[in-house]
């Protein structure tokens, strides 16, 4: 396993709560918008000034954030763990076990952005997210 990390949904206000984490912890700020992205293409009219990845970096502090949480993500139940995997055998092994008893809500599958990726919800309703990318092109 290379890291977990915290990944936050905020529902329109990832650009103003990932400024004020930068503001509170320090640490270089990376804001990727919907605006000119491939998500633009899968987002209803509106909405491309909203952030569809962040991250906030310090030493070896990383938060992540989106707004791409959804509407029913309240404080709460809007973070996942975020595990980047180290092969394709691990990703699979990780999200197989703790996907066990619980919820697959996005099966792993190669993403626009050249990473195996996928996210489930384990038996006690945490919500796990998995990343591996092939290449290793962090």
């Amino acid at each position: 396993m290379e890291s977990i990390s915290t990944y936050i949904g905020f529902n329109g206000k990832c650009r103003e709560a990932m400024t004020f984490y930068q503001e509170c912890l320090g640490g270089e700020l990376d804001l990727q918008q919907v605006g000119g992205s491939p998500m633009e293409q899968m987002w209803p009219t509106g909405g491309k000034e909203l952030i569809y990845h962040s991250t906030l970096t310090n030493g070896n502090m990383v938060i992540m954030g989106s707004d791409m949480s959804g509407p029913n993500h309240i404080a709460g139940n809007n973070m996942a763990l975020a595990i980047g995997c180290s092969s394709e055998e691990e990703i699979n092994n990780l999200f197989n076990k703790l996907g066990e008893g619980g919820i697959v809500l996005d099966p792993l599958g190669l993403k626009f952005w050249g990473a195996i990726f996928g996210t489930v919800q384990d038996k006690y309703g945490i919500r796990w997210m998995f990343n591996y990318y092939k290449e290793q092109q962090k």
